[in-house]
């Protein structure tokens, strides 16, 4: 069972804003959400941000009750918190997956995202959420970033050497 969400893909977005989730996707929100059992429709959370946010982030149910146990960390009235209730909480709708593994986008999350009907979103899996793109604005963010990380490298480079030791002072590896 998909346990991170992972990888990426490109998904066309229907006039009435109709868009599969990876099934990849699909079983890890399953996992994540603690009222979802076979049968049922799993539940997430759709984070659309704060206006200069060009892209929507998207959570489990587990995954955002533990960022809303540390915003109630948080001294409340502070400008920091009332960013993140902001972010987190009016800026966000739960969303359904439909049993052909669909969700509706809402027009103004489409909106935000500057989506066209029949024009494919950027699903990008990043571990413990993902995040949905109109595809010309990730190219825009990250294309030279991608360039630039690319530079200088030689062919055989591996990116794990970035990674912490473990706890146990070994490095990137664990045990299974």
């Amino acid at each position: 069972m998909a346990r991170r969400f992972r990888s990426t893909y490109h998904q066309k977005v229907d006039a009435k804003g109709r868009v599969s989730v990876p099934a990849s996707f699909r079983r890890v929100i399953e996992r994540g959400d603690p009222d979802w059992t076979e049968g049922l429709r799993p539940n997430f959370i759709i984070v659309s941000g704060l206006k200069y946010q060009k892209r929507l982030d998207c959570f489990t149910i587990a995954a955002m009750e533990v960022i809303e146990d540390r915003i109630d960390m948080m001294q409340p009235g502070t400008p920091a918190r009332k960013e993140m209730e902001l972010t987190y909480h009016a800026n966000s709708i739960e969303a359904q997956i439909d049993e052909d593994g669909r969700i509706i986008l809402p027009q103004y999350l489409r909106d935000k995202l500057a989506l066209t009907p029949d024009e494919k979103a950027r699903f990008v899996g990043l571990n413990d959420h993902f995040q949905i793109w109109k595809n010309a604005t990730y190219e825009s963010v990250y294309g030279a970033e991608d360039d630039a990380l690319d530079a200088d490298k030689p062919a055989d480079y591996d990116p794990r050497v970035l990674l912490p030791e473990s706890r146990e002072g070994r490095p990137y590896l664990r045990e299974v």
